[in-house]
């Protein structure tokens, strides 16, 4: 049976600075840790640190999927996995170039400043010394990205230091990022930044008559490429967008963030359950992304900083869907979770440790504003 410590009440998504408690579902929170253990057992090498059939920015998210699951249930499972991963490694050694690690990829390092901030999260929740060396990290890597902020068409982050894409999740999470690490208290530049890369990204077009944000721009006319509207693009900009009418005290931002999750929910769904535009139960149906967990934990984060019971309110349902087709349709008999969650899977669904993070993601995301 698990335990929800007192503690851990409200702390689902927590930031040093967030004032948004909730009660949280036990039931739900048990189902999450049970598959948090079968990702961990099945999937993670404790050799390296990483996850087998992972990638750098797909392992970022799982780490921080994790210590999401521990700061909301009060438990202590995998308080040795921070120190251990090849992340965590590699923020505990001073002598790490950060640069070099990136390998140019502006996207992969901010999913990697929210990882650390969230394993930083837990350690000083739990009074773990090292934090520091976790945030330190994580300043490094943000003052990468921010190197990375030029004029060409009007501004914005290159996607990578190859300087040939301007797209929108790059952006979206410089956004979060920025608003995120002003309210932690890292200075007025975060802000800056954030208003500024806002101001930018609401005037290129990348949000398209739909709602929805296109992968990115057309470099050589600046315009929207109309590239698929991937939902871990509609996510990542409601977080973001809540951080900054938090700090900035401008709730119009929040009607900003709702246009692309309402969106999401009429264009990106079958049977009001996410689906990617790849995605296919049928056996030999393509092989698509898992951002449906990362978009139900941006929405967890957009109603942890717009503390709102109103907007809370309006999601619990859809919250509550998506963790219900995730336990009924996308878990396996081995409580793997696989890509598909619209329908039961006839061969198509691909299970990987990136679709399992995924799933967790939405057990975690509904214990805090879903139904129980």
């Amino acid at each position: 049976m698990l335990t929800i410590s007192l503690v851990a009440l409200g702390t689902l998504g927590f930031t040093l600075f967030s004032p948004a408690t909730a009660q949280q579902c036990a039931a739900t929170l048990q189902t999450a840790l049970s598959v948090a253990h079968t990702l961990q057992d099945h999937y993670y090498n404790s050799g390296n640190g990483m996850y087998n059939g992972g990638s750098l920015w797909t392992d970022a998210n799982t780490l921080e999927d994790l210590h999401n699951l521990m700061l909301a249930t009060g438990t202590d499972d995998f308080s040795t996995v921070a120190d251990n991963s090849f992340i965590g490694r590699s923020a505990l050694n001073a002598n790490t170039n950060w640069a070099a690690l990136l390998g140019g990829s502006n996207d992969d390092a901010g999913w990697i400043v929210l990882s650390l901030w969230k394993m930083a999260d837990y350690k000083r929740n739990r009074g773990i010394a090292n934090a520091d060396s976790f945030m330190n990290a994580a300043a490094t890597i943000y003052d990468i990205i921010e190197g990375q902020m030029d004029n060409q068409c009007g501004g914005g982050v290159w996607w990578s230091t190859a300087h040939t894409y301007k797209n929108a999740i790059t952006n979206e999470l410089f956004i979060l990022l920025s608003a995120q690490g002003f309210r932690r208290g890292l200075g007025q530049r975060y802000l800056d930044n954030a208003n500024k890369v806002w101001n930018w990204l609401k005037n290129t077009g990348m949000r398209n008559a739909q709602g929805l944000y296109n992968d990115g721009l057309v470099l050589e006319t600046c315009a929207n490429n109309g590239q698929t509207t991937w939902t871990y693009n509609q996510g990542v900009i409601a977080s973001g967008l809540a951080e900054l009418a938090a700090a900035n005290n401008d709730k119009s931002l929040l009607d900003q963030a709702e246009i692309t999750l309402d969106a999401t929910i009429a264009h990106l769904t079958d049977n009001n359950i996410l689906r990617e535009s790849c995605d296919d139960a049928q056996s030999g149906g393509a092989v698509c992304n898992a951002d449906q967990g990362i978009w139900t934990k941006h929405l967890q984060y957009y109603l942890d900083a717009a503390n709102d019971p109103a907007r809370t309110s309006k999601y619990r349902d859809f919250l509550g869907s998506q963790e219900s087709a995730v336990f009924h349709f996308g878990t396996n008999a081995n409580n793997d979770v696989g890509s598909v969650w619209y329908a039961p899977s006839q061969g198509g669904s691909v299970f990987t440790p990136k679709t399992s993070a995924s799933g967790l993601a939405a057990h975690v995301a509904a214990a805090k504003y879903g139904p129980c």
